[in-house]
């Protein structure tokens, strides 16, 4: 299991520097089809329907409300991409990594 996955996320209210591309990269090796874009973390999720889909949706909404740390979602019939970032600090905190471990254990279940 992913280390990522059993952590929770800290409060970031701002006054810290987002992680940098070396960290980032560090970090992305712990997550499996994720991408780095324009200072996100990216990932597209398929999905054989639109109910697939919106099941997703709402329980990734449900644990990033316990995590306090939303994504940026676009949803489609039978797709959903998550973009993390943390907006407060302008880039990437662990919280976007510790999340994303999240969406894909949500995924696989």
């Amino acid at each position: 299991m992913n280390d990522l996955v059993t952590k929770k996320c800290k409060p970031c209210e701002g006054g810290m520097p987002p992680l940098d591309e070396q960290q980032a990269g560090e970090m992305l090796k712990q997550l499996k089809g994720w991408i780095l874009e324009d200072g996100k973390l990216v990932k597209l999720y398929p999905f054989k329907n639109y109910y697939q889909t919106m099941a997703f949706v709402n329980a990734l909404a449900w644990i990033s409300h316990r995590e306090d740390h939303h994504p940026d979602l676009s949803v489609g019939y039978n797709q959903c991409r998550v973009e993390y970032s943390t907006h407060a600090i302008g880039g990437l905190s662990e919280n976007d990594f510790i999340c994303a471990a999240k969406c894909d254990a949500l995924f696989d279940l």
